[in-house]
């Protein structure tokens, strides 16, 4: 941080995660990391400053700097979690493999909450800490629960309706009730992760959302994708805020251990 900042100036830096897939731009055809703008647009938007983080090697390592400069994380959407993770055998519609992205956000996720850096984590995001935690997945929600209702296909995202129950995390931020939300997966969780407390559920059951308890480090992660909805930055705005005390917490305890 720069000397004549002060605590509050600073826009707090929020790190988001990003595919690296073959992308195509003009003559070029090529690996390349790269985000909806409308992940990075939200935190912006919100009062932060958005820093993208594609997968790459040497993750434990590589996270660990990474996470020394920011302030917040969003594990943002993508491919399917590898199945492997979680003690369970290949289903054929469960996307390619991709260990480098999963070893990567893994150990952004870890080291986030070794430190207690926020986390907002989304669709993908979801399923990739529950299994951080120990959960498992349902592969083919078509074969668990019969409704192809969270993915109809052709890039076009489904409206469904979750409940947020109240006295929660997500409730303070978005209201308690019932609300429509913008959904593509296939995938939802099976068996919730070790301490993670289911906050918002579909009315077939599934869970779509849960938080950390009170007294520990701030997660909070959503099976829909509020980055779609340009006209509620709810979710992205508690994150900003938390990443502002966290940066402002981090600061004080640095000059205390200077003044030390």
């Amino acid at each position: 941080m720069a000397s004549n900042d002060s605590d509050g100036a600073r826009r707090p830096v929020i790190g988001l995660t990003t595919y690296l897939e073959q992308a195509r731009q003009g003559v070029w055809d090529v690996r390349a990391a790269f985000l909806p703008q409308q992940y990075f647009d939200s935190v912006t938007a919100s009062g932060g400053a958005a820093v993208l983080l594609p997968p790459q090697p040497h993750a434990t390592d590589a996270a660990a700097a990474v996470l020394d400069g920011l302030d917040g994380l969003i594990l943002t959407g993508g491919l399917d979690v590898q199945p492997e993770l979680y003690g369970q055998p290949r289903h054929p519609l469960t996307d390619p493999a991709r260990p480098d992205r999963d070893d990567w956000e893994l150990a952004l996720y870890r080291g986030a909450e070794e430190r207690g850096i926020p986390v907002l984590a989304i669709c993908r995001g979801l399923q990739l800490v529950n299994v951080a935690r120990g959960g498992t997945l349902h592969q083919h929600l078509p074969e668990a629960l019969g409704t192809e209702r969270y993915r109809i296909g052709g890039g076009v995202f489904a409206d469904n309706a979750v409940h947020v129950d109240g006295g929660t995390r997500l409730a303070a931020l978005i209201g308690a009730g019932t609300f429509a939300v913008h959904s593509y997966h296939h995938q939802g969780i099976d068996q919730l992760g070790k301490g993670l407390l289911p906050v918002a559920t579909a009315d077939d059951g599934l869970v779509q959302a849960f938080e950390s308890p009170e007294g520990e480090p701030y997660l909070v992660a959503v099976q829909w994708h509020p980055e779609e909805n340009s006209d509620d930055r709810r979710l992205f705005e508690g994150l900003v805020a938390e990443a502002s005390a966290y940066r402002l917490a981090s600061s004080a305890r640095r000059r205390h251990e200077v003044e030390a």
